[in-house]
């Protein structure tokens, strides 16, 4: 367990908003995670857990207790299972499952961030999403005090949400376990631009390595693969979830889903750029990216309240053209 002084919380973070950490606290492995959570949970000081820091808009104020980043690494392969520890960089195990030929997450290539992040937010793209492969989540729970493991059942995983984000701060991620496919071809690929870069069918296969690096091409294309070089990249990827709403109500001309039940998924990058906030569009050192209208990105100085304001004037001018409510999907932190 190392404590450093001097840090902010923009340089914890991909959107680099964010104010002073009281007490910074980097922890190595899964028992020094557990002590420092502990630790602040008994001294009542406020507690943040990062891992990649990309999924988070955090404050300007700063954080007034530790921040505990976890630097946890290792991977176990049992057969076709990984157990995974929670500071795993995501797209490194991407990248060794894709080496291994072992299929189920190489359509989820590129995505920042740890693996402990990924089943709070069922991480997703291109068709795929980590409740289709993960069969255990290992977490302290810090409502019990003690440690437990989550059957999938027990995660309650939805379309981008989990348990573990509807109640947030009580489990603290420790280790995720994965079961995935041996062979060199793909799972079958659902989504039809990925489908279209690889020249397949919507529900064919594709060697591995052919998925990933074409997963990766279309992220770049978007400034959605962190590049310090890329201004688009300084951002939390897709700043709403696709909002699902009843069949019976489409909103003419936005591309859609079925999304089971009698729903339809609509395409959130459509409904902001149509109520006019297309690529580009900026207002001082916020906007939409270049690229990609659903990414909201920063430039150096921005702050937390300019960057939500700008989202506050989104979510307004798309309920009040469709009668649609955008949700925010990285999370706003806040003691």
């Amino acid at each position: 367990m190392h404590l450093r002084s001097g840090v902010r919380l923009a340089d914890l973070t991909t959107l680099a908003v964010g104010g002073p950490v009281d007490r910074f606290v980097e922890v190595a492995d899964a028992p020094e995670l557990v002590a420092a959570v502990r630790e602040a949970d008994e001294a009542g000081r406020p507690l943040l857990v990062l891992g990649g820091g990309s999924n988070v808009v955090a404050p300007d104020e700063g954080w007034p207790g530790d921040v505990v980043a976890v630097r946890s690494r290792g991977v176990v392969r049992s057969g076709d299972g990984l157990e995974v520890q929670a500071g795993e960089p995501w797209d490194d195990l991407v990248a060794a499952t894709v080496e291994q030929c072992l299929a189920g997450l190489e359509a989820l290539s590129g995505i920042p961030g740890s693996t402990g992040a990924t089943p709070v937010q069922n991480v997703g793209a291109y068709g795929q999403e980590v409740a289709q492969t993960i069969t255990a989540v290992r977490v302290y729970d810090r409502a019990e005090k003690g440690e437990r493991t989550l059957s999938p059942a027990e995660c309650g995983f939805a379309y981008r949400d989990s348990r573990l984000k509807r109640d947030p701060g009580r489990f603290v991620v420790l280790t995720v376990t994965f079961a995935l496919q041996p062979g060199p071809a793909s799972r079958p690929v659902t989504y039809a631009e990925l489908a279209t870069r690889l020249g397949i069918d919507v529900g064919g296969t594709a060697p591995l390595a052919d998925v990933r690096a074409a997963v990766l091409e279309l992220r770049r294309g978007k400034g959605m693969v962190l590049d310090p070089d890329d201004p688009d990249s300084r951002s939390a990827g897709s700043f709403f979830t696709n909002p699902v709403i009843p069949a019976e109500r489409t909103v003419e001309g936005c591309p859609s889903w079925p999304a089971g039940d009698g729903q339809l998924k609509l395409s959130a990058a459509w409904l902001v750029q149509s109520a006019g906030f297309g690529k580009g569009t900026r207002d001082g050192r916020v906007g939409t990216s270049s690229r990609h209208s659903l990414a909201l990105t920063t430039e150096p100085g921005a702050t937390a309240t300019e960057l939500l304001a700008y989202a506050d004037r989104i979510v307004t001018a798309v309920r009040e053209r469709f009668g649609v409510d955008l949700v925010m999907e990285p999370t706003a932190v806040r003691p």
